[in-house]
């Protein structure tokens, strides 16, 4: 009811503008924004518009403002503003402030009521088909926090994105092949003869995690070679059966932490397919590719690159951005629209030039958003955990999952936005009181079901609703009002970030009101529309709680 409230007063704003300045050169960069005032004193939507247009039209915001004002005022009927807003304020500088009247209150708690799981859902993306590729890690470790981290973001965005009418799928790239994968089979089979009493000396970049020593145990054990001359070290089997097992290992940790792919990719699948190849061939015939230095290179600065980039190196090997070309090709042949990658940060300067072959395919640039997630730090008994892949220091998922369960890692890895470095602190994670924040939201979700189920009340939406008018009510339903749009915020984000902070605010309104008023009451009428209230604040914790794929307790 409020986001269609904010598109309503958007257009009277435009139309009134049109009104009463027409030689006004109106454009869409001129065209109100609406905003939450901080202060809500301030009102309940402001629009700065006054302070856009004073250039052009050579007069002081706050004039504008008034001349505005007097128009919606004078209008409101025919603006279709009369029956949801009370009263208009100017405030200087020349901010329009707009006071909700108690009808479109109360029609938002029924509208929840009503609603119920899909409050909060609409057609906004239209059934376009889009593809998520997250956490694509090379499987040659266990998943660590950063990956963890992309993951939560990756898989609650998609969430976000199908419950507002997108067609989702989510997807992992695995990287099976290259030097990475290369390394990972030389450092198997260093262990591999060290365990069998002939050690050599270890690979200087090679993996040095617990797990290289169970993988070449595993291997021993389904051989059992009585000599260590009867053995073939082909360093394609010690990487084939490494990769092929650690794979298994990244799937269950997925598993374990909520997150589940429609699509698992092989890069060697490509390869055998000779898709990779045919890339090269198919720039070429674009006018895309030349040759220099023995190399093939591919005119990335004609779309923007800051260089052209190399595509086949000297020794008739490919670079790594050949196989995402073609990759991403194939993303586009599946007939996905909107194409999404997460990535680290340490993928920075990758994204222009994957951007400029996104258009050389013949697709819009914006056809592909790249989403960079910063690392996270975890700390631990006060002090931050060291991360090394190589060096095999570093806490995996599943130790997370084994200390703090998928609810709470879920729900801290996505307490920042996605371009802010994240503190992960095991210690508060672990607690389970009001300075946790998914206790803190998922006790506020138990509260209201224990006050339903002692009231016994089963019928909803039968309540005077206009009784309820202490302002922590009152904020407490403005805010429930504000849940699709933040929804679509998350979209325009591309970070779920702004559900997360919504839910940690509306449980902490619910528990200063619960704090403040009775909701089981002398006072019969007054407790039934109380309990609506309540009500439609379960709904809407459960429905976010939901799209981050966070438990739903009755009780705690």
């Amino acid at each position: 009811m409020i986001r269609d409230l904010k598109a309503s007063i958007g257009q009277a704003l435009d139309d009134t503008l049109k009104q009463i300045f027409p030689d006004l050169n109106f454009n869409p960069q001129t065209q109100s924004n609406i905003e939450i005032p901080n202060d809500k004193t301030h009102g309940d939507l402001a629009s700065n518009l006054a302070l856009k247009v004073c250039k052009e039209l050579k007069k002081s915001p706050v004039e504008i403002a008034h001349q505005i004002r007097t128009y919606l005022n004078n209008n409101s009927s025919k603006l279709g503003l009369s029956e949801y807003i009370h009263k208009i304020e100017v405030e200087p500088p020349g901010f329009i402030n707009f006071f909700f009247s108690h009808k479109i209150l109360g029609e938002t708690i029924i509208e929840i009521l009503t609603k119920k799981d899909n409050f909060g859902k609409n057609d906004l993306g239209k059934s376009k088909k889009v593809q998520i590729e997250f956490v694509s890690a090379n499987p040659t470790g266990p998943l660590s926090v950063a990956h963890a981290r992309q993951a939560a973001v990756g898989d609650s965005l998609a969430n976000i994105m199908e419950f507002l009418g997108f067609k989702v799928t989510r997807e992992f790239y695995i990287n099976d092949e290259g030097n990475q994968i290369r390394i990972l089979g030389l450092s198997i089979a260093s262990r591999y003869k060290e365990l069998l009493g002939q050690p050599e000396e270890f690979p200087s970049d090679g993996y040095k995690g617990s797990y290289i020593y169970d993988l070449a145990k595993e291997m021993i054990e389904s051989s059992k070679p009585k000599k260590i001359e009867e053995i073939d070290f082909n360093i394609d089997l010690f990487s084939e059966f490494g990769a092929s097992r650690i794979l298994k290992i990244i799937k269950k940790e997925l598993e374990d932490f909520k997150v589940k792919f429609d699509v698992w990719t092989p890069q060697s699948q490509l390869s055998k397919k000779g898709e990779v190849k045919q890339i090269v061939e198919f720039l070429r015939k674009k006018g895309f590719i030349y040759d220099k230095d023995g190399a093939v290179w591919f005119r990335s600065t004609d779309f923007g690159d800051d260089k052209d980039r190399v595509l086949v190196k000297s020794d008739g090997t490919f670079t790594y951005l050949t196989p995402d070309i073609a990759y991403h090709q194939d993303k586009f042949k599946r007939g996905f629209e909107w194409v999404i990658n997460i990535w680290g940060p340490d993928h920075h300067g990758y994204i222009g030039r994957l951007k400029a072959a996104v258009q050389a395919l013949g697709r819009k640039k914006d056809d592909l958003s790249v989403i960079i997630v910063q690392l996270a730090t975890l700390f631990k008994d006060g002090s931050p955990v060291p991360m090394s892949t190589r060096a095999g220091q570093y806490v995996t998922l599943q130790e997370v999952l084994d200390e703090i369960g998928p609810d709470v890692s879920r729900f801290f890895f996505l307490m920042r936005r996605v371009d802010s470095h994240l503190d992960f602190d095991l210690s508060l994670a672990k607690k389970e009181s009001s300075e946790n924040p998914v206790y803190y939201i998922q006790y506020a979700h138990a509260r209201i079901a224990s006050i339903i189920k002692k009231s016994g009340k089963v019928d909803f939406k039968k309540a005077d609703i206009s009784l309820l008018h202490e302002p922590e009510e009152l904020d407490l339903v403005k805010l429930l009002g504000q849940f699709p749009q933040e929804l679509e915020a998350c979209v325009k984000m591309l970070d779920p970030y702004n559900l997360v902070s919504y839910l940690q605010q509306l449980a902490g309104l619910f528990h200063k009101f619960y704090d403040t008023h009775k909701v089981i009451n002398e006072n019969h009428k007054l407790m039934l529309a109380r309990l609506d209230l309540v009500e439609g604040t379960r709904l809407v914790l459960a429905n976010g709680l939901k799209l981050l794929n966070v438990s739903i307790p009755e009780k705690m």
